[in-house]
């Protein structure tokens, strides 16, 4: 909604009962509100207001309560409009930069550290992907006969990525032949991406046209697909929150985390442009596995190099300002370690 609909107390009005309720996961009343903040009117005027807010959409109240609790749309009005700038304590900062020099150089620790720190400053579930090179090059491919039509493909990557398909041919080719072939598409391609193989294609013979067509479409598929692990840590914490605490909704949280499927799904939709976080609410109304849970996603990385994606699941009753500065401090941590390892951006 348009932010400018709402008065300054009504903007405030929604941000304490945000920030109040995440605290307490219980309604929030205007005789609670009048009492802790100074707001210079009364009550009534404070119940006024909310009534106001709720018919905008951006509180509701559960029926055996005359309190009031966020909607969807509150949280995200919240997140967007009227959250301070969100950043960690300059110690925590410094106790988390101190943990991060302790594994620099080792790719598994600094992933597993980056959720477990996540998770313990969160007080949620956190995940992370290790980082993959954001634009695949060709670096080597051979052909290999096998026997009558059927050949073998190693194809090479310069992020040292190794594919290996079986090709079936018309007819048989011998090695000789093949092994010409190859040298004609590693002198052609070397170096190449996907956009760049599309391009120098023409000049290629006809075979090595075909070869080379199959070989854009297996560096485009890895250019989608999140290679590796993904790091998860704290179950524990998020299960501890009231709304998971059992039922469908602890089944669903679970799922999300352990469903490897699931969770690429999400980290690519979200982690595939440059903006540096993103607050997914009850899945935007797009991913119904998602209702009554949010994710804070950051991206890590260094373009055209290599990128990868973290963050924080949990329910919406979340410390969105604490969980967004964890979040883009320990990515930028990380973008660090990534330029370290692959150079900075050309």
């Amino acid at each position: 909604m348009d932010a400018d609909r709402l008065t300054e107390r009504q903007r405030e009005l929604l941000r304490i009962v945000v920030q109040e309720y995440c605290r307490s996961a219980q309604p929030v009343g205007s005789n609670t509100i009048a009492q802790n903040y100074d707001l210079g009117v009364s009550s009534a005027t404070i119940r006024n207001d909310l009534a106001a807010l709720e018919r905008e959409g951006l509180l509701t109240h559960p029926h055996t309560s005359a309190g009031r609790i966020p909607t969807d749309a509150g949280y995200r009005f919240f997140v967007h409009n009227l959250m301070f700038d969100p950043e960690l304590p300059s110690a925590e900062r410094r106790n988390i930069r101190i943990q991060f020099r302790q594994v620099r150089q080792d790719l598994d620790q600094w992933l597993r550290l980056s959720t477990a720190v996540l998770a313990r400053t969160a007080q949620n579930a956190a995940v992370a992907t290790a980082p993959r090179a954001s634009n695949s090059r060709y670096k080597h491919l051979e052909l290999v006969a096998i026997h009558g039509t059927k050949v073998l493909l190693i194809l090479v990557l310069q992020e040292g990525t190794v594919k290996q398909q079986l090709l079936d041919l018309d007819e048989p080719m011998e090695q000789h032949e093949l092994s010409r072939i190859s040298n004609e598409l590693n002198d052609q391609l070397a170096g190449a991406n996907v956009q760049a193989i599309g391009e120098r294609y023409a000049s290629l013979t006809p075979f090595a046209q075909q070869v080379a067509l199959l070989v854009r479409d297996i560096m485009q598929r890895i250019d989608r697909q999140i290679d590796g692990e993904i790091y998860r840590d704290g179950l524990v914490q998020v299960l501890e929150a009231p709304e998971f605490a059992e039922g469908e909704n602890a089944r669903r949280i679970v799922h999300v985390l352990e469903e490897r499927s699931w969770l690429e799904q999400i980290m690519d939709e979200y982690g595939d442009d440059n903006a540096d976080i993103h607050v997914v609410i009850s899945g935007d109304g797009r991913f119904a596995q998602l209702r009554d849970i949010s994710l804070v996603l950051g991206r890590y990385g260094v373009n055209d190099r290599a990128t990868g994606v973290l963050g924080v699941i949990g329910p919406l009753r979340m410390s969105y300002g604490r969980t967004i500065g964890a979040v883009r401090f320990v990515a930028t941590l990380m973008s660090e370690i990534v330029e370290e390892i692959y150079g900075p951006s050309s």
